[in-house]
């Protein structure tokens, strides 16, 4: 990524950022961009970094339109000929905004789509730990309610009386009646 330093004193560096509708066909986009570099074009300025970017939500609509895409430009150009650039694009069709700035000195330009992509992708693992997290709830629980199940049974079967076969049991029942201390 490239250190934003200008060439000569008589050159500034200038961020560009380009916002227009999300909905534009292939075509049309791609000649809203032709148009819009013609401009940068004819005040000449140099192209130092472009970073377009994705499909992003507005915080309100404008003209209609609740997404747009973006184009973030690094330009070097002679600063005599910015209000005539930024004239151009306030005239330019298509477009919903623009935004001229000058970023501070020793700024690196980067790719904010790609550590934009970057976030959605660590956000999905996110999700996925929320999930597991979740289902290792539900394990627990599942695993809580069996161990109550298993000491209910098991006290069940303390209580219950023992099973005694019919012919046991005749013995038995004989040997307490002739038993001679018992008075029968």
């Amino acid at each position: 990524m490239p250190t934003l330093i200008p060439s000569s004193d008589e050159v500034r560096i200038y961020e560009v950022a380009i916002m227009y509708p999300a909905n534009l066909d292939q075509k049309s986009e791609n000649t809203l961009i032709k148009e819009i570099e013609e401009h940068f074009t004819e005040a000449e300025a140099k192209e130092i970094f472009k970073d377009p970017w994705s499909r992003r939500g507005l915080a309100y609509p404008i003209q209609g339109h609740s997404e747009a895409k973006f184009v973030i430009y690094y330009l070097e150009m002679d600063p005599n000929k910015i209000r005539t650039l930024d004239h151009e694009l306030r005239l330019q069709k298509g477009m919903l905004r623009h935004l001229i700035v000058i970023p501070p000195k020793g700024y690196e330009a980067r790719s904010f789509e790609d550590a934009y992509q970057q976030w959605m992708a660590s956000r999905e693992s996110v999700e996925d730990v929320r999930q597991k997290k979740q289902d290792e709830k539900v394990k627990q629980t599942v695993v809580a309610q069996a161990k109550r199940a298993t000491k209910r049974m098991e006290a069940q079967k303390k209580e219950e009386p023992k099973s005694v076969e019919m012919g046991e049991l005749t013995e038995k029942l004989d040997e307490l009646i002739s038993d001679d201390d018992l008075k029968i």
